[in-house]
């Protein structure tokens, strides 16, 4: 395996048969739980050997240094809360509270809280829709470039790519649309991190990015990564991390950070290039999205069925969990961990369900704004039947999850039509709401 600077320094401190008067409170001594024994030696706080996530340098500065030339970014820091935690960072590091920023309405619901957080002001920049396979699709240049001649108090342009459903936007002509405007380009890619192991490095185009490593790479949950390109030094990074981050990151989680990438590039990426000629056969032999004019993730599949719910149900009953259903699709994320036999079991299910697509309708245009994202999420409120709330103001997020992108954001005014949507759509259906008193 190559470099893990980290990780190494862990095991030497581990292996000093030190005396530890510090925490964890484990002292490196072998948990309860047999399985979790091997955890306790490399699980150890801010020392002169191990480093200090926040003070920069060290055996995590040079781990962080491995990910960012891997990523073709500047800088690059370790992330402990996720990809919401890189999400605040990065809203925080592009704009000032009450400056506007661009938002793709496909967002997560951590840029929202975001904007509430940091009392931002949003300028929705709405998607295509895919009508064929019921989809969002991605963001144009023309669509940027228009949007902020028409609101030039504008700070940052925030976009996801690749969506939940794996659509991709073209970052490098989306970066030079925001920055011919003065703009920071802040993009969303939690479920892109192993893009660039696939030879895929767009990201690197953009002035602040958000990777989740544990989403499509084997690392553990809650592990994710921030890069930046030199408008924003690392220095700034750890500064707006350590708002929204733990003071006692865990080093297991950094540590597996750094031998994520190591093992990813000794062998990861030869296996997730296998899993990405697998995805391509899927597509090729079931309906699956598919836009001819969008660009997608090469490793998820999205299987576009007569109903997904049903379908993800018979697949439960073969031991088979997918990650999303809706009444249109299931969603599978694929990655290099995934056998040739996974794969075969995989496809013999499928091979099972119904065939045929139908054609879901597109979210409806954002309702009215009448307060502000922080002014909503903080008020006063009650709590009505979804069915009742036709003409007031939401005071959280209405979002069928996953994937988490709402539909009524705090502050928009819920509508009939929205209600109406919401029954239509028909999964994960939010029965009671709040809203502002």
């Amino acid at each position: 395996m190559g470099p893990t600077p980290l990780y190494d320094a862990l095991r030497a401190f581990a292996g000093q048969d030190a005396l530890r008067m510090h925490m964890p409170g484990h002292k490196g001594k072998p948990l309860p739980a047999p399985e979790l024994a091997g955890l306790a030696a490399l699980d150890v706080t801010e020392l002169g050997p191990t480093g200090d996530l926040f003070a920069g340098g060290g055996p995590i500065g040079a781990a962080e240094a491995l990910w960012a030339a891997r990523f073709r970014l500047p800088n690059c820091l370790f992330l402990t809360g996720g990809s919401t935690q890189g999400v605040l960072c990065a809203l925080t590091l592009a704009c000032a509270p009450g400056e506007g920023v661009l938002l793709d309405r496909d967002s997560h619901r951590s840029a929202y809280n975001a904007l509430a957080l940091l009392d931002l002001r949003p300028v929705w920049l709405e998607r295509p829709w895919l009508e064929g396979p019921g989809a969002a699709g991605p963001v144009t240049p023309a669509a940027v470039d228009a949007a902020l001649a028409a609101h030039p108090e504008v700070r940052a342009v925030f976009l996801t790519s690749p969506t939940y459903y794996g659509v991709r936007s073209d970052l490098p002509a989306l970066a030079a649309a925001a920055h011919a405007r003065g703009c920071v380009l802040v993009v969303d890619a939690a479920h892109g991190a192993h893009l660039p192991f696939l030879g895929d490095w767009d990201l690197s185009a953009a002035d602040l990015a958000v990777v989740s490593a544990h989403k499509t790479l084997p690392a553990p949950g809650q592990t994710a990564l921030l890069f930046s390109s030199d408008r924003f030094p690392q220095q700034a990074l750890r500064r707006a991390a350590a708002l929204y981050g733990s003071s006692s990151p865990s080093y297991v989680f950094l540590a597996a950070l750094d031998v994520c990438r190591a093992w990813m590039e000794e062998t990861g990426e030869r296996a997730y290039r296998k899993t990405a000629a697998a995805v391509e056969r899927l597509r090729a032999r079931y309906p699956a999205l598919r836009p001819s004019d969008a660009p997608l993730d090469p490793c998820r599949f999205v299987l576009c069925t007569p109903d997904g719910l049903a379908a993800r149900a018979r697949l439960e009953e073969a031991g088979i969990y997918v990650e999303l259903a809706d009444r249109g699709h299931i969603l599978c994320i694929l990655t290099c961990m995934d056998t040739p036999e996974d794969l075969a079991r995989l496809t013999a299910a499928l091979d099972t369900l119904p065939a045929g697509r139908r054609r879901l309708p597109p979210p409806p245009p954002p309702p009215e704004a009448v307060l502000t994202p922080r002014q909503a999420l903080f008020a006063r409120r009650e709590t009505l039947p979804l069915h009742a709330a036709a003409g007031r103001v939401c005071a959280q997020h209405l979002a069928p999850y996953p994937p988490g992108i709402p539909i009524v954001a705090p502050g928009e005014r819920i509508e009939k039509k929205t209600v109406a949507y919401f029954e239509r759509i028909g999964y994960n259906m939010v029965e009671d709401i709040q809203v502002v008193h």
